[in-house]
């Protein structure tokens, strides 16, 4: 692979995701993922032929082997893995040994970062976020390449080309997994279901086990909450629909959501 893209940097992989990412919906499919295996096959075999056969033989052994979701798409992270060499591969730092599958952690992450509390990610706080990620991962990275990381992030999930991240484009970064509640069909189902369903949503929550919901755990409630109905949420959004959830949930007044509270703002008598 090496040969086919020797000396690629992060702003030459930009060049690339935006060109094959025609569409501009953070994967490479269908027509586009042809194109690019088309493209493929004349830079690793530049004298051979280029058949429809051999472009669809080349992309059946890259996918098979890249495609980790298995979904027929290529994701910026499979991308990277396929054509960066590991040394410049800047998208390395955001593998993890677990998926981040819970709203409660992605949402301390924003919080932790999103230190003038805007409600956004600036260009500096993401590039004090890459730089904390490289040194958790004991990957010493300069200066200018920081900058350049940092810019080259921007460029690919800064999708309204303000100059900072929202919620929406953070998530995609962390690759957040699909919305807890989805699983959920609350108001289809009998009385017992809605219990059952009740106890487990507030155990996914409830990653403090203090059988109370508060902070980031509020926050990551609502952000799935909302993303039922509409799902780009903005963090100045957010902010107010928690202090709206507090107000008519919160009925002892400690900043927090008891079970007992939220299961009286659903409408559902939980288990004793």
């Amino acid at each position: 692979m090496d040969s086919a893209f020797d000396n690629l940097d992060a702003a030459g992989f930009l060049e690339i995701w935006q060109h094959f990412d025609a569409d501009d919906n953070g994967y490479i499919e269908g027509k586009e993922l042809d194109e690019f295996f088309r493209h493929m096959m004349k830079r690793l075999g530049p004298q051979e032929k280029v058949t429809e056969e051999r472009v669809q033989r080349l992309k059946q052994r890259f996918m098979s082997a890249y495609d980790v979701t298995a979904d027929g798409k290529l994701q910026i992270q499979e991308l990277a893995n396929m054509i960066l060499p590991e040394d410049e591969n800047f998208l390395l730092v955001f593998r993890r040994e677990a998926p981040l599958d819970n709203s409660v952690d992605f949402i301390k992450i924003w919080r932790k970062y999103d230190v003038d509390c805007s409600g956004y990610i600036s260009a500096q706080e993401l590039k004090a976020f890459l730089k904390d990620l490289f040194l958790e991962h004991h990957k010493e990275v300069s200066s200018d390449k920081l900058e350049e990381y940092t810019d080259t992030m921007m460029k690919i999930f800064d999708k309204n080309k303000d100059g900072c991240l929202d919620l929406n484009d953070l998530a995609r970064i962390l690759a957040l997994e699909e919305n807890f509640l989805l699983q959920f069909q609350m108001d289809a189902c009998s009385k017992e279901e809605r219990k059952r369903d009740f106890d487990k949503i507030f155990a996914h929550y409830d990653v403090s086990k203090t059988g109370a919901l508060e902070g980031p755990e509020v926050d990551g409630l609502i952000k799935d909450m909302m993303g039922l109905v509409r799902p780009n949420i903005t963090g100045p959004e957010l902010d107010k629909l928690r202090a709206v959830l507090l107000r008519h949930c919160d009925v002892n007044k400690d900043g927090k959501i008891q079970r007992n509270e939220l299961a009286l703002c659903l409408g559902v008598k939980p288990k004793a």
